[in-house]
C-alpha cells in the first residue's frame, strides 16, 4: 500500500509538468483571443470615425448671394479656434466663422437714431472748428494722454467744437471724464454715432452688409482700428471738418486749413512725398477726394495688413488722382503733423543729460512751435513712456494743456 501510494505520487510528479503546459497554453490562447477581439474594435472604431470625419470633411454649405443657392465646399473645421478652412478650385482660404452685428459700433438703438439731429444742433453754436475724434474702445480706456490731445484742441481753438465719435464714451462715466472740460466752457460732446445712416448712399454701405452678415473677412488686424479709418471718412464726407487721432497734440490753430491731408514722409532728394497718414484729416463736406476714399476702403479692404486701409490706402488713393481736375487738395509736408517718426518719438519724451541734449531740446521746440500744426504721439510706440519734465513733450504738454493735470504722466 505504501509502495503503491509512492507510486501515484511519483506518477503525479511525472504528469504536473505537462498539466502545467496544457495550462500555459490555455492562458496564452485566452490572452491571444482578446488581443485579436480588441484589435477588431478598435479598427471598427477608427473606421467609424474616419467616416465621421469624412462626413465632416464634406457639408454643404449655403451661401447667403442667393436663394436657394447651395454650394458644397470641403470643409475643415477647427472648433478651438472657430476658424473655416474653405479648400476650393482657387486654392485654400482663411475666415473667421464670425458674424459681428452685435459689435457696439453697428448697433442701433435710441440712442443711434438721434445721432444726425445731435451734430446739428452741437455744431450749431458759432464753432470756430469742427473737430471729431474716434473711440471705439472702453471708456475706461480714455486715460490722461487722450485728455491731454482734447485739452490741446481747446488750447489752440478756445471757441472750437469737438465731437468724439463714441458709444462707450457717450455715457454717464464719459460724461464725468469730459465735464471738467464742460466745467469751463468748452464745447465738447460724446456722441454715439449712426454707423448705417453715415455709410448710407457710399461705397461702403455693401461693405458694411457684408461685415455684419459675415460674408466678408474682419481678418487679424483688430478691427476697431478698421472701423475708425472707414468711421473718419463718413464723418467727414457727411459734415466736413477736421478730423484728429486722439495721440496729436494740436500747437496752433487750424482756422486757416482747408482740404488738406499730411504726408507722413518724403524722399531726401526730390523732396515728393512716399508716404502719407490719416491720423489728421481736414475736408469739406463732400469732397470727391473723401468719397474716393471711401470707394477704396470698401473695394480693397484687407483685415490682415496693418495700415492696409489706412495710411497705405490714403497714399494710393492720392498717388491716383494727384493733379488730376476736380480734385482740390493741399498736401502738407512731414512737419505739419509728423514731425518726428515713429521710430524716434521715444526722444522727445526723454529728459536731457548733458548740455547738448539741452541746447538740442530747446532747438526742438522752437522748430516746432514755429513750423508744426501738432505733433502726432505715435501712441503704440510711446503710450507707456513717461512724460518727463523739461523734456520737449513735456514742455508741449505744459503749454499746451488747459486743465494742465498729470501732464507728466502716461
Amino acid at each position: 500500500m505504501a509502495a503503491k501510494s509512492f507510486g501515484c505520487r511519483v506518477v503525479n510528479r511525472s504528469k504536473s509538468p505537462v498539466v502545467f503546459m496544457i495550462l500555459f497554453a490555455l492562458l496564452m490562447f485566452s490572452m491571444l483571443a482578446d488581443s485579436i477581439v480588441s484589435k477588431i474594435s478598435l479598427e471598427s472604431a477608427a473606421f467609424n470615425q474616419k467616416r465621421d470625419y469624412q462626413v465632416l470633411q464634406s457639408p454643404k454649405v449655403v451661401r447667403n448671394f442667393k436663394r436657394n443657392v447651395v454650394f458644397p465646399l470641403p470643409l475643415t473645421v477647427s472648433t478651438q479656434n472657430k476658424i473655416i478652412r474653405v479648400d476650393n478650385e482657387h486654392g485654400i482660404g482663411k475666415f473667421r466663422r464670425r458674424r459681428l452685428p452685435e459689435h457696439e459700433v453697428f448697433m442701433s438703438d435710441e440712442l443711434t437714431k438721434k445721432f444726425h439731429g445731435r451734430v446739428l444742433e452741437f455744431f450749431n453754436h458759432g464753432c470756430e472748428v469742427h473737430f471729431f475724434m474716434t473711440w471705439i474702445a472702453k471708456v475706461g480706456s480714455f486715460g490722461r494722454r487722450e485728455i491731454m490731445a482734447v485739452e490741446s484742441v481747446f488750447k489752440a481753438h478756445p471757441n472750437g467744437c469737438l465731437m468724439i465719435l463714441s458709444r462707450t464714451m457717450d455715457s454717464v462715466q464719459g460724461y464725468r471724464i469730459l465735464k471738467p472740460l464742460l466745467d469751463r466752457g468748452f464745447k465738447v460732446l460724446a456722441v454715439a454715432p449712426d454707423f448705417p445712416f453715415l455709410v448710407k448712399n457710399t461705397p461702403a454701405e455693401a461693405w458694411l452688409d457684408d461685415m455684419k452678415s459675415g460674408k466678408k473677412d474682419p481678418g487679424e488686424i483688430p478691427l476697431a482700428q478698421n472701423l475708425s479709418n472707414l468711421l473718419r471718412l463718413a464723418v467727414l464726407y457727411k459734415y466736413g471738418g477736421v478730423y484728429l487721432d486722439t495721440d496729436f497734440i494740436v500747437l496752433r490753430s487750424f482756422k486757416g486749413l482747408k482740404n488738406t491731408i499730411g504726408a507722413q514722409s518724403i524722399d531726401v532728394v526730390s523732396k515728393n512725398w512716399t508716404r502719407l497718414n490719416n491720423a489728421v484729416l481736414v475736408f469739406d463736406m463732400n469732397h470727391p477726394l473723401v468719397l474716393k476714399f471711401i470707394e477704396e476702403f470698401a473695394l480693397t479692404f484687407d483685415g490682415n495688413k496693418w495700415g492696409h486701409n489706412g495710411p497705405y490706402m490714403v497714399s494710393r488713393v492720392v498717388r491716383g488722382v494727384e493733379g488730376r481736375a476736380g480734385y482740390n487738395f493741399t498736401i502738407l509736408p512731414p512737419m505739419a503733423f509728423y514731425p518726428v517718426d515713429w521710430m524716434k518719438i521715444g526722444s522727445l519724451f526723454k529728459l536731457p543729460n548733458d548740455s547738448a541734449e539741452w541746447r538740442w531740446i530747446e532747438a526742438k521746440v522752437l522748430q516746432l512751435k514755429r513750423q508744426t500744426y501738432g505733433v502726432h504721439l505715435w501712441n503704440k510706440q510711446s503710450s507707456k513712456l513717461m512724460v518727463e519734465e523739461g523734456s520737449v513733450m513735456g514742455r508741449l504738454m505744459a503749454e499746451n494743456c488747459v486743465l494742465c493735470k498729470h501732464v507728466y504722466s502716461s
